[in-house]
């Protein structure tokens, strides 16, 4: 049963991201979703969109990139959007109802309100995990390994292998490397033999 919802998972991918410029192997989709590409979509292998609970949203205004790494998870819920270019690196996890965003659509100004402000691009590094409800402006660069926290606002750059989190997001803490966590039990270990 799972390799015939794996394999109609696949071929719902291959037809609702038709558009896309580039498809990788083994994109999967579970439900249905509202793909609007009138730019560039570029979708990497062995990525997994979910559509079931709730209308997964990617959107690519004209002369626009939505570039999406290998191996990523975007769940059911979330709204990505570029009008510039939003880059979503390898083995990124995107809880659900998670906005990506590079353009906020409206100037601040009230006498500007209809007017649309210059994008700015929002690049996730590799291995990032955006928790559900995480909100990312325009303008932010989140690095490798990082976690946000659920519900949080991204409004500026947050740095590699930290959890951050808040509205605004702030750093909370660093995150143990995998390298580091190995290195230790291995010094912990030749320390117990010795």
């Amino acid at each position: 049963m799972k390799l015939l919802d794996d394999a109609a998972a696949v071929l719902r991918a291959r037809y609702y991201l038709r558009s896309a410029e580039t498809l990788g192997s083994r994109v999967r989709l579970w439900g249905t979703p509202a793909i609007s590409n009138r730019g560039r979509l570029l979708i990497g292998d062995r990525v997994r969109l979910a559509s079931v609970l709730a209308t997964l949203e990617l959107a690519v205004g004209p002369g626009a990139t939505l570039q999406i790494g290998d191996r990523v998870l975007i769940n059911h819920g979330g709204s990505i959007g570029s009008t510039r270019l939003v880059r979503i690196g390898d083995r990124c996890n995107i809880g659900a109802h998670v906005i990506l965003i590079d353009n906020s659509f409206h100037e601040l100004d009230p006498d500007r309100r209809d007017e649309q402000p210059e994008p700015a691009p929002v690049i996730l590094e590799e291995n990032v995990w955006l928790a559900a409800r995480v909100i990312v402006l325009p303008g932010v660069t989140i690095g490798a390994n990082s976690v946000i926290g659920a519900g949080s606002v991204v409004t500026r750059d947050i740095p590699p292998n930290v959890l951050a989190a808040g509205i605004p997001a702030k750093v909370i803490r660093p995150l143990r490397s995998a390298n580091k966590a190995a290195q230790n039990d291995t010094a912990a270990a030749t320390t117990s033999h010795s």
